[in-house]
């Protein structure tokens, strides 16, 4: 052990008070920001797994609108005045016809992990005396499963029940409570174009996102395709989803000139759910970050008042040959010291704070708890924090240290 690390050691020993409260300012510090951030990172991911039960990352369906086609082309020589009034679309194709051809491509791309189909369709269920307005999709059972994990979410009844029965359906439990309706029940559909049919609930699912459980209601989309009288390649939209839901854009990109149809990414439509997530993660960084340098003015203190205490000790290792750097090394060691615990222990309360909160009962959709993450980057990023953090306050008391002049403290 040098003589620098042995002063090092004594000026920390000799108070344990001033040592404690230090080390216990890095532990506050490091622990909140491993909580912040692992609690929103947490919210983060509970957020987006809600949003995902019921929306892919990539769509594909066809897009209706812009300019009515020309009826006839204006010629400027001819005298011949022409006018059309009221003009409408009437030569267009409605869905996508070629849904087959339209899963084939996508599932070229390797990005790509999960392809579904979908037929959905505005329409009107009756039990009793209630009418109520909703989304009715078909959905292709084994795909659908695949892509959203939608058995997770059923409260009660069987998903693959709509593949055995032809009149089955299943309800978002906000629309079966406001139509009244149990498993069990059976309900009358009709369509916009005055297609009726007698469905029986075989199930109910809650995905969590509020206004698709109000709405929503699932048969299969064979059943969908004969109530619109479709063919069986049928579909409203195609639907991808990818390894990392953030890179949707880029690939939907590569995915447009070989593809007729619309092609649209999940953040194209949901622009508010990005700019959530940056805000939230902003907001944790922020607040951690500021409880850190809070931490570091603490240590910044108490290695001042330190110095200020050792400024004879400090004067007489000047005197005896200690130079500036030594006096820097011996500070600098304390403040590195005092990171270094605090840091560790504070890693240990950060994770022990986020465990126990992981464990507190909070019900929603189909979370039993409140979310929490566990990143590493977020422990390491809190230890590295951390140890500038006190690094720097302890290097600005130390360079005061180093520029004592012995003569006039030991003449004082």
């Amino acid at each position: 052990m040098s003589v620098n690390t042995k002063i090092s050691w004594v000026h920390l020993t000799s108070k344990v008070r001033q040592l404690i409260v230090a080390v216990l300012s890095v532990t506050f510090g490091i622990s909140m920001y491993i909580f912040m951030n692992s609690f929103m990172n947490g919210v983060n991911s509970a957020q987006t797994e809600i949003t995902f039960t019921s929306m892919a990352h990539i769509k594909v369906y066809n897009d209706l609108g812009g300019s009515p086609s020309k009826a006839f082309l204006l010629n400027s020589s001819d005298d011949t005045i022409r006018n059309v009034s009221n003009v409408k679309h009437i030569n267009y194709t409605e869905g996508i016809r070629n849904a087959d051809e339209v899963k084939q491509l996508l599932q070229k791309n390797t990005e790509i992990v999960a392809v579904t189909e979908q037929v959905n369709q505005n329409v009107f269920f009756r039990n009793g005396v209630t009418k109520i307005s909703s989304t009715l999709s078909g959905i292709d059972v084994t795909n659908e499963i695949q892509m959203f994990n939608s058995v997770q979410y059923m409260t009660e009844g069987d998903l693959y029940e709509l593949d055995r029965r032809s009149d089955a359906v299943v309800l978002g439990t906000g629309l079966a409570e406001k139509l009244n309706a149990a498993v069990g029940d059976n309900v009358m559909l009709s369509t916009s174009d005055g297609v009726n049919k007698i469905l029986k609930v075989i199930g109910l699912i809650q995905t969590g996102s509020g206004n698709v459980d109000k709405s929503r209601a699932m048969i299969s989309i064979n059943t969908a395709r004969q109530l619109l009288s479709k063919n069986k390649s049928y579909a409203t939209e195609v639907l991808a989803n990818i390894k990392n839901y953030n890179d949707a854009q880029i690939v939907a990109n590569t995915l447009r000139p070989y593809i007729s149809y619309k092609t649209e990414a999940w953040q194209e439509g949901n622009e508010q759910l990005e700019s959530a997530n940056i805000l939230r993660d902003t907001m944790a960084i922020t607040v951690s970050l500021t409880i850190l340098i809070v931490a570091g003015f603490g240590i910044y203190n108490i290695m001042s008042m330190t110095v200020n205490e050792k400024m004879r000790e400090i004067a007489i290792l000047k005197a005896i040959g200690f130079d500036g750097k030594d006096i820097v090394r011996i500070f600098l060691m304390q403040s590195i010291v005092i990171g270094f615990i605090g840091g560790f222990v504070g890693l240990l309360l950060g994770f022990s704070i986020t465990f126990i909160v992981d464990h507190i009962p909070f019900s929603i959709a189909s979370f039993d708890t409140l979310p929490v993450s566990y990143r590493p980057i977020d422990y390491i990023m809190a230890m590295v924090f951390g140890m500038i953090i006190t690094f720097i306050a302890g290097y600005i008391p130390a360079k005061k240290a180093s520029k004592v002049d012995p003569v006039e403290i030991l003449r004082g």
